[in-house]
């Protein structure tokens, strides 16, 4: 099977280039990149991307698909599928599912789900101790050896410094990254926001800043003590980036994620007491907002994530400080960045490429990802970052609906998604640029 990508401005920070190309996918792989007025290869199926963005397939390096054992939330063909319809080729599963994936028989489930539904490719993270009860190290290697590309405890902070210094020499012996859900629940125990003003205004118990920051600046002592690769989940504050940067300048291989919603939204947003905005790390408030969008635009931040973690409607409708944390978020990073980081002048389209596709691949050591080079995976996001487009929850891919941008107008969004050289998704107006045969269009 044959794709020509025809036509597109084609951004691939990891060969240096940005230039109009034409990219051929055989047999799920990148075969090469033409030249404008290259022969057409026979037999080739033909999609015109002028005036579109062609870039390595995005990643979401931090998502939440719930099975096993929470698949009235989301299963891992719906979640997927969501993934593929929010401009994403491939995703990473934090292990908080039920049993929690710490162990190789859960692992091999999801893999084995994921590759039956044939749409995204899910790269399932394990554990870093049983049952995420932060007491007792899991079988990182048995996991490694059945499919897993991380370790964390994401939902839950491991507790301790010694379990944590324990746990990241060990992950260095099979080469996992440690990914780390910084909080200090001491701080931070009870809350429903984040601490300051409109807390207080609101009447609800703080989440304060420092809880985050405590652990970020932990983990980054204990990478340079253990040498480990460390990577920090959804950063969200002042202190947490200016850890990560300190561990930047010292050389040590520290890495950091931030969600959309932490650019997007303030903590202001929660004086409606919508439990859409109630999420773990919390809105925080604007000069944190701030220091997050410096991160991104000095490099500080390596990866945009969108932590989808998907709860029933029954589930939030309960009072704000009952509710579970968490929103869903595949279907709306792109546009958000597009619209707010991109289009605002924050960072670049190149910039955004290595945050969504080029640094993930890197910092999880996805072989063949994150890339279009000749050889490797077929994977591909097309963007137009003109198109103008309306978010209507009700016509999402998910399961679940608890989402703060329900109605929101971005500029910008993934209109063609394509796995292996599959094309899993395209946008409405994109079935008149496939052409069967290349003798009905004129490539350039």
């Amino acid at each position: 099977m044959r794709l020509l990508i025809a036509n597109g401005y084609l951004i691939d920070p990891s060969q240096g280039l940005n230039a109009e190309k034409n990219l051929l996918i055989e047999d799920g792989r990148v075969a090469g990149l033409l030249d404008r007025g290259e022969d057409v290869p026979e037999g080739a199926q033909v999609l015109d991307a002028t005036g579109l963005v062609v870039a390595p397939g995005f990643i979401d390096m931090h998502v939440h698909l719930r099975e096993p054992g929470q698949e009235y939330k989301e299963t891992i063909a719906s979640g997927a599928s969501a993934a593929v319809a929010g401009g994403f080729t491939s995703v990473c599963a934090m292990p908080n599912t039920d049993p929690v994936n710490d162990n190789p028989a859960v692992t091999r489930f999801i893999i084995e789900e994921a590759e039956g539904a044939g749409l995204a490719n899910v790269f399932p993270v394990g554990a870093i101790t049983k049952n995420s009860k932060g007491t007792e190290l899991s079988e990182m290697g048995e996991m490694k050896r059945a499919g897993v590309v991380a370790v964390t405890d994401d939902g839950r902070p491991v507790p301790s410094a010694g379990m944590m210094r324990r746990a990241m020499e060990y992950a260095t012996g099979f080469d996992l990254a440690v990914v780390d859900h910084c909080e200090d629940r001491s701080l931070a125990a009870g809350g429903a926001m984040h601490e300051g003003r409109w807390s207080l205004i609101l009447g609800l118990r703080g989440m304060p800043a420092a809880a985050e920051e405590m652990d970020a600046v932990r983990d980054c002592a204990l990478a340079e003590l253990t040498g480990a690769r460390v990577h920090l989940a959804h950063v969200s504050t002042k202190g947490a980036i200016e850890a990560v940067r300190a561990a930047k300048e010292k050389g040590l291989t520290v890495t950091c994620e931030v969600a959309p919603h932490h650019w997007a939204l303030t903590d202001r947003a929660v004086e409606g007491y919508d439990t859409n905005m109630k999420m773990n790390p919390p809105l925080r408030s604007h000069d944190h907002v701030e220091a997050v969008m410096e991160g991104l635009r000095s490099g500080t931040v390596d990866a945009i994530a969108t932590d989808h973690a998907p709860h029933h409607a029954d589930e939030k409708a309960l009072e704000f400080d009952r509710a579970p944390f968490g929103i869903i978020g595949l279907e709306t990073a792109v546009g958000l960045a597009l619209d707010r980081l991109v289009h605002e002048g924050v960072i670049s389209l190149e910039r955004l490429v290595e945050l969504l596709s080029v640094n993930p691949a890197k910092i999880f050591k996805l072989e063949g990802r994150g890339t279009l080079r000749r050889g490797s995976w077929g994977d591909v996001t097309i963007l137009d970052p003109e198109l103008r487009w309306t978010f209507d929850v009700s016509s999402s891919k998910s399961r679940s609906r608890n989402t703060p941008f329900d109605g929101w107008t971005m500029r910008g969004a993934a209109v063609a998604t394509i796995v292996s050289g599959r094309v899993l998704f395209k946008h409405p107006e994109f079935d008149k640029r496939i052409i069967e045969q290349q003798s009905e269009v004129g490539i350039k």
